[in-house]
């Protein structure tokens, strides 16, 4: 046993799962200022170089299908620690890859690993803190994540300007290797109570089959999913939008990425500290409202046809992208709360399927936002724009379970 090992819920194991939860975005966001410098080295199109992160997503969401039942079955630590080991043998390919199909493959295979934080990182806040715990833990670790996607861009474009696009592999590669021996050296398992059938087949099937009859599952789902897609459409986009549309360079893209996730670590913050006050469903239900109207207006800007051009074009674009986070922020920790928390010997398949279904959703969006780009912002904002639609449709989901459940209980 290692001899760091520390109690579930001190601050070095919160600090080491929130890293391994951010393996996701950190994957996907620090190499984005490279997009447009890996189809030159490559000779390949925009299309092509999107499937770098449309099937890194695809793995993501494939990989939480299979780590969440296991981890309810053999326990967590153990089945993050090969998920994470996955990931860094994945990511030195990545890094030396001589081909755009090499790289390709070898991203959906990192993802295959990087897909064992976020499941098992959410199941274990799962197992040590009740609903409302879970939810205020998550929602400052959200917080804390989006820290990568913040500085992630411009941390990657400076390395794409002084070393080239193989250099945001690299350190990734010390990323997960710093994971793994964290993971080694402190965390313990709190599955105190592994579901012997939970990896077989027919239970794995059962359990999600009954996660899907439940309506009030469903809802929380299609939030968390929603959510996800509108900031994966940016990060999809955005790369292109602001330095080939726009016309920044790959630095000014950093701070620009940047501008957006303050808005979204506003509302997780936000979320964190309203949560006792005003619960899950109505901060859930703002949050929708606020993105929804945000990716309207957001919507209405990329459609226009005026000119944007440099800073003042980026923050016609920025503002209201930056308002449509914030609201996300005070959906997404609270959404995959609600859909877990009430499934406490099945919330590595909860959390699971909810990212399966988030990262599937996520992958289509971001493939239809390198199809239709057309050299303008249209692609990026009207995908934004309707999946914020789908929050609120999903909050009347949810409102309609709970009044069926108190017509019941009457």
């Amino acid at each position: 046993m290692p001899f760091l090992m520390r109690p579930a819920n001190s601050l070095a194991v919160t600090i080491l799962l929130t890293a391994l939860v951010a393996l996701g975005p950190i994957s996907t966001d620090l190499y984005l200022p490279s997009l447009p410098g890996m189809a030159r080295a490559f000779g390949g199109d925009v299309d092509q170089v999107q499937l770098t992160l449309s099937l890194f997503l695809a793995g993501f969401a494939v990989g939480q299908l299979v780590y969440g039942p296991l981890s309810d079955r053999f326990g967590r630590r153990p089945v993050l620690l090969a998920g994470v080991a996955l990931f860094v043998i994945a990511t030195a390919v990545c890094a030396l890859a001589p081909s755009l199909p090499m790289l390709i493959a070898s991203r959906f295979v990192q993802a295959l690993g990087a897909c064992a934080g976020p499941v098992i990182g959410r199941a274990v806040v799962r197992d040590v803190y009740g609903r409302e715990g879970a939810a205020r833990v998550l929602a400052y670790m959200s917080a804390a994540i989006a820290l990568a996607p913040a500085i992630g861009p411009i941390i990657g474009g400076f390395l794409e300007i002084w070393f080239g696009w193989r250099a945001n592999f690299v350190a990734l590669l010390v990323f997960g290797i710093a994971g793994l021996a964290g993971a080694y050296a402190i965390l313990p398992e709190t599955n105190r109570d592994p579901d012997p059938r939970a990896a077989m087949p027919v239970a794995i099937l059962s359990t999600f089959g009954m996660l899907l009859r439940n309506r009030a599952f469903l809802g929380y789902m299609l939030c968390y999913t929603a959510g996800y897609g509108t900031l994966f459409a940016f990060i999809s986009g955005s790369s292109f939008v602001f330095i080939e549309a726009v016309g920044l360079a790959p630095e000014q893209f950093g701070f620009c990425f940047a501008f957006m996730v303050v808005g979204y670590i506003a509302g997780a913050v936000l979320s964190g500290r309203l949560i006792r006050k005003q619960g899950l469903d109505r901060l859930i239900a703002a949050g929708g409202i606020i993105a929804a109207a945000a990716g309207a207006a957001l919507a209405g800007i990329g459609w226009s046809g005026m000119a944007l051009e440099g800073l003042e074009g980026a923050m016609l674009l920025l503002v209201p992208a930056a308002i449509v986070a914030f609201g996300i922020g005070l959906v997404m920790a609270n959404a995959m709360v609600g859909a877990i928390s009430p499934f406490p010997r099945a919330a590595g398949s909860a959390a699971a399927l909810v990212g399966f279904v988030q990262m599937s959703g996520a992958a289509l969006l971001g493939l239809a936002v390198g199809y239709f780009y057309d050299g303008t912002p249209r692609a990026m904002t009207g995908a934004m724009a309707l999946a914020t639609f789908a929050i609120p449709l999903a909050v009347i989901l949810l409102r309609a379970n709970a009044g069926a459940g108190r017509s019941a209980a009457g």
